[in-house]
């Protein structure tokens, strides 16, 4: 039940999270971004840096998950793609992705799209709270304690 990390829009403290339960649960878990990653030293935690471009980190998640491994990422394409697979995914605000949400959020996101490209500033998403964080770090557990599939 390897553990996949789209690294490069994960916010730190949600890495921070991820981190320790790596550890605890001594799961291997890899971080995916096209910047170089920094973590702590351990035999759980491994670094991809893959080279710059549109979904090259995307791409190279894809192409190793396997069904029932969790990838956290707030990218509802790469979410989309990885369900289908057979994948678990999680965002950073701990919400569990499923093949109904995930289609609804791809829905909301193209919407949006054409929303910004005709001009309406819609803003982003409001930052990481202490109860996102929490949720996250609940969710993780669950999965790592083998009730979450």
């Amino acid at each position: 039940m390897p553990i996949w990390v789209d690294a490069d829009a994960c916010p730190k403290t949600v890495r921070d999270i991820v981190v320790r339960a790596a550890q605890r649960a001594q799961v291997v878990t890899t971080f995916v971004a096209n910047q170089r990653v920094v973590l702590p030293p351990g035999p759980y935690l491994k670094a991809i840096q893959v080279s710059a471009g549109f979904d090259v980190a995307d791409d190279e998640i894809v192409a190793r998950v396997s069904a029932a491994d969790l990838v956290i990422t707030q990218d509802i394409p790469l979410a989309a793609e990885v369900i289908e697979k057979g994948a678990v995914v999680v965002t950073p605000r701990g919400e569990l992705m499923d093949k109904e949400n995930v289609r609804a959020r791809l829905n909301i996101r193209d919407f949006m799209d054409t929303m910004r490209a005709s001009g309406v500033q819609t803003g982003g998403p409001p930052p990481l709270s202490q109860t996102d964080r929490q949720a996250f770090a609940n969710i993780l557990d669950r999965y790592l304690a083998g009730s979450l599939k």
